[in-house]
């Protein structure tokens, strides 16, 4: 059998939401840019690199997760669905489901447009029974995909602990979107950072070879060469550390010196340790995460965890009916 054509469907938000994104953060009285930004073409590279690093246990953990749990997720999940993968990357923890769950599609969603082809072409070619779609989406600002097949069932999966990266009411809304995307009965399999150690937590943002950092300034990077701009990326240094008030890893980029940055005609004056927030990584128990679900319409079908509990993948099934004001 001969691979199957990819299906792509661009909806890339394109340079006028990176410029008008970039203008206003750096404008507002705490500066921040949206960690969405981190994904251009050679920022998925570097968080490809990122996650074989001997400091990063989260994607590890969480394929050793997978692979435990497939017996239990063929079970409960069943063949035939829609499997629609958010913030697909390089496609490779699907890979353990699709041979096991068998499911009728795959629609791979992420914002960066080359990575996401290249995958879902890879996809297609190692698995020529499915059928394999592409949506390049910011489905941080809604999820409006086109229609893929004809399969019954939708199930999302979320893995890498992305959810994080969200505020928890961001966090509601955008599982609200995927409760209304999956329908009735829909699923949604998703990956949870779970609250640690400290040292563990910032060795993992912090490794020692330096590619979270360069992952980091990678940003600034993508100002410099998508937009008018004279920012030098080596004038600002990483910095991530973790917020115990708030539970989340905290990323910023920290002017070396006092400087002025130019952005498309728009003048930023930095101080010595001036700091742009890039990044957010919320961490939960699991009963926390089950609450928030709960607010975005799921609940809690099964959860499973590593022994030291560092990391969980929780199946969440939509409710019959939403409630408007959770």
């Amino acid at each position: 059998m001969n691979p199957q054509a990819v299906t792509f469907y661009d909806a890339h938000p394109g340079t006028a939401d990176l410029r008008a994104e970039v203008l206003s953060g750096l404008s507002a009285e705490t500066r921040a840019i949206p960690a969405k930004f981190f994904y251009d073409e050679r920022g998925s590279a570097l968080f490809d690199r990122i996650c074989e690093l001997p400091e990063y246990y989260q994607t590890r953990t969480e394929m050793a997760i997978l692979r435990r749990a497939l017996a239990d997720l063929v079970e409960l999940i069943g063949p035939q669905s829609l499997l629609i993968e958010l913030g697909s990357g390089a496609s490779r923890k699907v890979r353990l489901l699709l041979e096991e769950l068998r499911p009728r599609g795959y629609v791979g969603v992420d914002i960066s447009k080359e990575f996401l082809l290249s995958s879902t072409r890879r996809l297609a070619h190692d698995y020529p029974w499915l059928d394999v779609h592409a949506a390049c989406v910011d489905f941080s600002a809604g999820l409006e995909l086109p229609a893929c097949g004809d399969a019954a069932r939708k199930v999302a999966f979320f893995p890498g602990s992305s959810i994080g990266n969200f505020d928890p009411d961001e966090a509601v809304s955008l599982l609200r979107d995927v409760a209304d995307m999956v329908g009735p009965g829909g699923q949604l399999l998703i990956g949870v950072d779970l609250k640690k150690p400290v040292d563990v937590l910032n060795a993992a943002y912090n490794d020692s070879a330096g590619v979270t950092a360069e992952f980091n300034r990678n940003l600034l990077q993508r100002i410099r060469q998508e937009l008018v701009s004279d920012v030098d990326p080596g004038s600002f240094e990483h910095y991530a550390f973790y917020n115990p008030v708030l539970s989340r890893i905290e990323m910023h980029l920290v002017s070396r010196d006092a400087q002025c940055v130019h952005v498309d005609g728009a003048e930023f004056a930095f101080e010595r340790g001036d700091s742009i927030h890039t990044e957010n990584s919320y961490k939960y128990s699991v009963a926390g995460f089950g609450a928030l679900a709960q607010r975005a319409g799921f609940v809690q079908q099964a959860v499973w965890t590593d022994d030291a509990e560092l990391f969980s993948v929780q199946l969440l099934r939509r409710a019959s009916r939403l409630h408007p004001h959770a």
